[in-house]
């Protein structure tokens, strides 16, 4: 089972003001979503994303509710960069780990429940979250640390490191920490105007997704060279299906609204 990860741009005063304090006061979100300008659609999918969040038990996984639900809002209000099985969370190494923030260091007591990984423990799931200090640090420390550098282009293999760096300069850039999810978005590689996002699929940065669908045709085209097939004789005949258990307490699964869904990705890159 492949993980669809992202990782998204967001300080902790960001967290507090756009999950946890409505958490607290529904009635706050008409005054962040006119504040943002955000469209009825993606205010109603942001409701639900809080009413989910408030239905967190103790003995829930943080990391599954509450670290998820704020992946999918940071996808409300900016952009998000998406990397295909590519993980932070997937390395052994120790080195890493000291780029990392707990939760427990920063989110309200109320807010924990008794369960907190700090990392991907399975699909719908956050991981690892970069305080900004951390993504400045390890941005300067990929280019002058060969052990760091060695970690993150094994991570990251497949020009797919490339996009998680620019993931840590948009982050740097303005002065936002960087959280890990997985199954925020759900491209779909053979045709992305059917891909899933749990949050705005418009604040999806498209590189990741591109580099997605470039990697799968090749390894369709492989598969046809090794087997002696015609050329395009395996895709018209491939079938994607979601695999992976949909999140607890969690009900906003369209994409984006029929009028927006249609030709998403060619309106976003610009084709006709």
């Amino acid at each position: 089972m492949g993980y669809d990860i992202s990782y998204h741009p967001i300080s902790e005063q960001q967290i507090e003001t756009w999950y946890f304090d409505l958490l607290k006061n529904p009635e706050k979100i008409e005054e962040v979503s006119a504040t943002h300008q955000l469209e009825d659609f993606y205010k109603t999918k942001y409701q639900d994303t809080l009413n989910a969040g408030r239905e967190t038990d103790k003995n829930d996984y943080f990391d599954k509710t509450h670290g998820f639900f704020i992946a999918v809002v940071q996808g409300f209000f900016e952009k998000y960069f998406y990397v295909r099985g590519g993980a932070l969370s997937f390395s052994k190494n120790d080195h890493l780990s000291s780029y990392y923030k707990q939760w427990e260091q920063f989110v309200q007591q109320e807010f924990l429940t008794n369960n907190i990984e700090n990392r991907l423990v399975e699909n719908y799931c956050s991981g690892v979250f970069i305080p900004a200090e951390k993504v400045a640090q390890l941005l300067i420390d990929y280019q002058s640390d060969p052990t760091i550098k060695a970690e993150l282009d094994t991570l990251f293999s497949d020009n797919r490191i490339s996009i998680f760096l620019n993931a840590l300069q948009y982050a740097k850039d303005r002065n936002l920490g960087l959280l890990e999810a997985t199954e925020v978005v759900e491209p779909q590689p053979f045709d992305l105007n059917e891909s899933k996002s749990y949050s705005n699929l418009f604040n999806c940065d498209k590189d990741g997704p591109l580099l997605y669908q470039t990697t799968a045709l090749k390894q369709i085209q492989e598969i046809e060279q090794r087997n002696g097939l015609p050329e395009n004789e395996i895709l018209p005949n491939v079938k994607t299906e979601t695999i992976h258990a949909d999140p607890k307490h969690f009900e906003t699964t369209d994409s984006s609204q029929s009028s927006k869904k249609k030709n998403f990705w060619s309106r976003l890159f610009g084709k006709n």
